[in-house]
């Protein structure tokens, strides 16, 4: 095998898409024990990866303020590091170039890059084996069910198969010793853990379900509000509005690590199709995720061994309205959500 030593691996996306892209990890250590591995996330996320045991350093992007001139300084920070791969798993621009010009002997990424004219490996990407929708959003396909969903971990593997193998990897975080006995307090009795929060509408179900869903539960449990800052109006709505229930808000209160210690030995965790499901994927832990606007054939679902999508039962012609969130409804009756058996959640307890 050729001996590489050193690989910077480019995701700048959501905490989301940053956990998916841990199979990556994995395997090149797996292969190149040796190997210095970095990687590029965006700025304030890079708690994630405290103490991760296969990464070097942890490069990071700041977005929201003078954005491009952290580029440039990103650019030449890269340059003098002279890595011998780069393996970019976004298709935006920004990162091509750094990917593009980076100075790397190897530089491999997606297809739709626009920056991959330049790259030494480029590989198709698409959601299934007969979509290939844009990053805007966009997907017209109504078949897909009839068609091979190709799972993200899959998609980023293929970035990486020519220099390990074809074998898929699960996600997988690191959680110190520091992270579980922060969260043993709360693991004294048998619990449940609920993210209700998602950054898009159409991927959150609604405040009011959850509200029934929790109302709905007979068994004496403790349930654990998790998300982050923003999250704990709503979370703090939902619990004074379950009176009955025997709930905690802990949004805000746990970092990404932690609430991932927590949800490792839950009964059962509840999430959207968001972060908190990928963060539960990463530590195998037990699964339901409801999934509203979006469909699991696009490539996002969850990996635990313990893990079932929740949807509607109706077939609606607007379902998926895209490959992402939207703010609202594009159809304005959000039926997609309402339409979901609140029993299908309840019994997964």
């Amino acid at each position: 095998m050729e001996k590489l030593d050193k690989f910077l691996i480019i995701q700048t996306a959501s905490i989301g898409d940053v956990i998916l892209v841990t199979p990556i990890i994995e395997k090149l250590h797996r292969f190149y024990p040796e190997a210095q591995i970095d990687i590029l996330i965006k700025d304030g996320y890079e708690s994630i990866f405290e103490h991760h045991p296969f990464l070097n350093t942890v490069l990071t992007w700041n977005k929201k303020s003078h954005k491009y001139g952290h580029l440039l300084k990103l650019y030449k920070t890269i340059r003098k590091r002279h890595y011998d791969v780069i393996v970019n798993v976004q298709r935006f621009a920004a990162t091509g170039f750094l990917t593009a010009f980076g100075g790397a002997t190897e530089k491999i990424g997606f297809d739709k890059n626009p920056f991959s004219i330049f790259f030494t490996k480029r590989i198709k990407h698409q959601i299934s084996d007969n979509c290939f929708a844009d990053e805007k959003n966009a997907c017209n396909c109504k078949n897909l069910n009839r068609s091979v969903s190709i799972h993200e971990i899959e998609r980023n593997n293929m970035l990486i198969a020519s220099l390990t193998d074809s074998i898929l990897v699960k996600p997988k975080l690191y959680p110190d010793d520091a992270a579980f006995e922060r969260v043993k307090i709360y693991k004294t009795d048998v619990y449940i853990c609920v993210a209700p929060c998602s950054l898009w509408f159409t991927k959150q179900f609604p405040e009011s379900l959850w509200i029934d869903f929790i109302l709905s539960i007979k068994q004496n449990i403790k349930i654990f509000l998790l998300g982050s800052r923003d999250d704990w109006a709503l979370c703090e709505r939902i619990r004074l509005e379950a009176t009955d229930a025997d709930i905690t808000n802990l949004a805000g209160k746990l970092s990404l690590l932690e609430s991932a210690a927590l949800m490792k030995d839950a009964k059962m965790n509840f999430v959207n199709d968001s972060s908190p499901m990928h963060l539960a994927s990463s530590m195998n832990a037990p699964t339901t995720a409801v999934f509203c606007s979006t469909v699991t054939d696009f490539g996002f679902g969850p990996l635990s061994d313990d893990s079932v999508v929740v949807e509607t039962k109706e077939k609606l012609a607007c379902r998926s309205c895209g490959l992402h969130g939207f703010k609202s409804c594009p159809q304005g009756h959000f039926k997609c959500a309402y339409t979901i058996d609140i029993g299908d959640l309840v019994k997964r307890i």
